[in-house]
């Protein structure tokens, strides 16, 4: 199975309000970059749709190590929330699952790759982080 590095960001001026994310994929010596954004969201979903889009993006199963600066999608995977809220038929603990369709859609991705979640601080020295969050904003700033 081939061995992928993907650093991904999400970012939103307000909350909802425009947004974009950032993705990098990293294989061997090879690096690809990805990006999109949307006029209303909210910032977890653009931190969402960066991972989402850099898992759909893998033409095979891989085995992946996913850097992230959302302490929301690490926790939600490392914590175990996701399993706990789709044994609980998409519910959380309080109610409603916010984001339920691209929670939906990143369990599918997990079932076809072995990912493993790692948090990064946000905004501080990993060169990765700092070029999906540029990627991000440029897109953001499309809607604004």
């Amino acid at each position: 199975m081939k061995k992928v590095t993907i650093y991904t960001d999400g970012a939103c001026s307000g909350n909802p309000g425009p947004g974009g994310w950032g993705a990098i994929l990293r294989y061997k010596d090879v690096e690809r970059e990805l990006s999109g954004g949307e006029k209303e969201t909210t910032n977890n979903r653009m931190e969402l749709l960066g991972a989402i889009a850099a898992l759909s993006a893998l033409k095979e199963p891989c085995e992946v190590d996913l850097y992230t600066d959302s302490q929301y999608i690490a926790n939600a995977i490392n914590e175990h929330w996701l399993q706990s809220w789709k044994a609980k038929n998409w519910k959380r603990k309080g109610g409603e699952l916010k984001n339920i369709d691209l929670w939906q859609e990143l369990d599918r991705l997990l079932s076809i790759h072995t990912v493993s979640f790692h948090w990064v601080k946000g905004h501080a020295d990993n060169e990765y982080n700092n070029r999906c969050d540029k990627l991000a904003v440029k897109e953001r700033e499309k809607f604004a």
